[in-house]
């Protein structure tokens, strides 16, 4: 029961953790833990089923197991400094761009050879995205598919599994520092180490605030970003998805003046539920086989939420509008555009009329019962003002579904190693706050296992 490290959650940072220590040192004796099922049995019960409330799983199979939430989603690794998390404010902005680039040659190595590497450095598009006030962030993306990217984490488990142990439907409930040695106790045994990683990622913001209050680790309070995820024809967007893939556009409102983005842009994808600490919210995915293809194209547009005192729980916001939306439509709304600007309600009969079929099956509703009317105004001016360089957003048809909710982990106090106060205890990726991509997430785990490794040595 006895191991040099210890990594706790399997998601992308635990996983690349765990690739680069056994690569630079296989002497090492490393256990991971994970709450969630193994690739092979993660999978969603309503999936593909024409249930749209979410049944409650006690582990949701959509937000955790091996892979993490990135293992089900559409695979995007966005390798930029400009959104996606401060990795680089620790470890500096040429480190952190060139860890999420090995990341990236060892996700081609593991089968993403044939995914392509799309550049947002079109200074055409950005020229006319400019002169509607419209900001396009710059970035390499590399696009997996939730097909690709799911064959990729089982090469990498393949790999992982002859190296190390890890342990599946172990759930950690506490953590113990004494004698400068850490104890793991979980609902089946206890496990000791020297050196401990926590790398629970976003579903594991509560747990992680838990156990950094019990340790005296400092957290600071984060943002909630809250939206609707917009899907409509993909003709709509494909002379920029063409070029780009992922468009990372920002807008200031004239109305408040708030920030406002497009998020995790899904060519030919579907809408689908996600299931964080039993809130139903809606996400989206794409796959690389053409025979998967829908012929819709969605998005998420955010609405970035921080708070002054003496408010200090941005996530509980979020989860109190996700609440209810829930609460009003059994799971997730679905609204057509040209209804919403006009004060009605979509219906059953207006959703039958529509001529961009919905890819989730979702309750037809009214958002402005759900979400506050200063964000309502922002993604409506919003899908105004994206209308100008995508004719047709601001269709009558365009499907809105509500609530998508992004929950950011408290950001933990560590040093420029994300190492806590407590020597050998790290905490990194989503988990930390520091990140919040695949890319910068896995690239924490990369450096902190050189920086390990290199100790154990």
């Amino acid at each position: 029961m006895n191991y040099d490290i210890i990594i706790v959650g399997a998601g992308a940072s635990g996983i690349f953790a765990a690739y680069e220590l056994v690569k630079i040192n296989p002497d090492l004796k490393v256990l991971m833990i994970e709450k969630g099922h193994s690739l092979d049995r993660r999978k969603c019960p309503i999936d593909g089923k024409k249930i749209k409330t979410c049944i409650q799983c006690p582990v949701c199979n959509i937000m955790n197991g091996y892979g993490g939430a990135g293992s089900l989603s559409d695979g995007k690794y966005n390798i930029t400094n400009n959104f996606g998390g401060e990795l680089y404010k620790y470890l500096g902005y040429n480190e952190a761009l060139e860890l999420m680039n090995y990341v990236d040659k060892v996700l081609c190595s593991m089968g993403g050879e044939d995914a392509k590497l799309y550049s947002t450095n079109n200074s055409d598009l950005k020229s006319k995205a400019l002169q509607h006030d419209l900001h396009l962030l710059d970035a390499k993306v590399r696009h997996l598919g939730t097909d690709r990217n799911v064959v990729i984490m089982g090469n990498i488990f393949k790999y992982l599994n002859e190296k190390i142990e890890i342990l599946f439907d172990t759930e950690v409930k506490d953590i113990v520092n004494e004698n400068d040695e850490f104890e793991v106790i979980t609902d089946k045994s206890t496990f000791k180490s020297k050196k401990l990683i926590l790398a629970t990622g976003r579903s594991g913001s509560k747990w992680i605030s838990e156990i950094c209050s019990k340790l005296e680790i400092k957290t600071e309070s984060n943002r909630v970003d809250i939206g609707v995820r917009v899907e409509l024809p993909a003709e709509v967007f494909e002379h920029i998805t063409d070029k780009v893939y992922e468009s990372k556009i920002v807008y200031k409102t004239k109305k408040y003046g708030d920030m406002v983005r497009t998020f995790c842009m899904n060519p030919h994808g579907e809408v689908v539920n996600e299931n964080t600490n039993g809130i139903i919210t809606v996400n989206g995915h794409s796959y690389s086989n053409p025979k998967l293809h829908t012929s819709n194209t969605n998005f998420a547009l955010l609405v970035s939420n921080r708070f002054t005192e003496p408010f200090k729980n941005s996530n509980e916001y979020g989860e109190s509008i996700a609440r209810l939306s829930n609460m009003l439509g059994g799971g997730v709304i679905v609204q057509r555009f040209g209804d919403l600007v006009n004060g009605r309600r979509t219906n059953e009969r207006r959703m039958e009329k529509s001529f961009t079929i919905p890819t989730l099956k979702a309750t037809p509703g009214d958002l402005s019962l759900v979400i506050p009317k200063r964000q309502l105004d922002d993604i409506i001016e919003m899908i105004y003002a994206l209308n100008n360089i995508a004719p047709g957003t601001a269709n009558e048809d365009t499907l809105l579904y509500g609530v998508e909710v992004k929950f950011y982990n408290s950001k933990v106090e560590v040093d420029n190693n994300l190492e806590t106060k407590i020597k050998g205890l790290y905490i990194l990726g989503d988990g930390s706050g520091v990140t919040h991509s695949l890319s910068q997430a896995s690239a924490s785990g990369i450096y902190v296992a050189r920086l390990l490794a290199g100790k154990q040595n």
